[in-house]
């Protein structure tokens, strides 16, 4: 009787320990949020367009819990899935907004435009924009 009350004190003692260390990578990370700016002027949805058209496309980014540390734009035409790089900035911020000017390519296609940002801890956040260019 004495044994299981030493090895019940053990457990529980254990128990206890262990909840009480939580290790923080546990807990799920909150990415940044992104989106589109919007109103006269920018794009912010998926458009068809015109051969060799510029377009404006605005983000405004914030930060949930790290700080915002890097912006890229890329690019994949008709359904690549590897993109290429259009622009990549690096940023310490809890806010960040950033117009681009964009053209479409002068033949026919599909162009997926990518914006990501990615927090200190590597979180990322990303709005997509799917141009059918006629």
């Amino acid at each position: 009787m004495k044994f299981s009350k030493i090895l019940l004190m053990l457990f529980l003692a254990t128990f206890s320990f262990a909840t009480a260390c939580k290790d923080k990578d546990e807990d799920p990370e909150t990415p940044p949020t992104i989106e589109f700016k919007t109103g006269s002027g920018y794009t912010s949805a998926d458009a068809t367009v015109a051969k060799n058209t510029t377009l404006k496309v605005g983000i405004k980014a914030t930060k949930t819990e790290d700080d915002l540390k890097n912006y890229t734009v890329s690019y994949a035409y008709d359904g690549a899935t590897s993109t290429s790089s259009f622009q990549n900035i690096n940023i310490t911020a809890d806010l960040f907004e950033s117009d681009v000017n964009i053209t479409t390519r002068n033949q026919s296609g599909t162009e997926k435009w990518y914006f990501t940002i990615t927090d200190s801890d590597g979180n990322i956040a990303q709005k997509i924009l799917t141009l059918t260019v006629n």
